[in-house]
């Protein structure tokens, strides 16, 4: 009878040992996985500096501070658009061209025909990003 009770109690604390190594291992494992999150985060693009960066070199020789031009396009002119499909197409043209632009296949059919008001809606301040990018 001691013999088995002292069988028993040697198991249960192979059992329990195991069992809060098996924890510690998932909690360490947990941790590296969050450390690989934050680490996937912190290396994808900056989509400011990346459109600043697309922009840019449409600038050059148009303006003085091509730079300046293209950080304001995307914080004052499409930052006016509400619309998240119209104002992907309006920063994917500005990138490609350095001009506002929207083709019609950038954007779903059902919002095609919000265009030309995108267009009224960024006219001042696209024109206040290329005369007077210091406001």
């Amino acid at each position: 009878m001691f013999f088995r009770i002292s069988a028993a109690a040697i198991v249960a604390s192979f059992l329990i040992g195991g069992s809060a190594h098996a924890q510690e291992q998932i909690q360490v494992q947990q941790i590296q996985v969050q450390q690989i999150r934050f680490r996937s985060l912190s290396k994808l693009p900056d989509p400011r500096g990346e459109f600043v960066r697309l922009c840019a070199p449409h600038m050059i020789g148009r303006w003085a501070h091509p730079e300046a031009v293209c950080s304001c396009l995307h914080d004052h002119a499409a930052a006016a658009v509400e619309d998240t499909d119209l104002r992907e197409a309006l920063l994917r043209g500005i990138s490609e061209t350095g001009v506002p632009t929207i083709e019609t296949d950038w954007v779903p059919p059902s919002k095609q025909s919000e265009i030309g008001a995108t267009f009224t809606k960024i006219a001042k301040p696209t024109l206040q990003c290329m005369f007077e990018p210091s406001n």
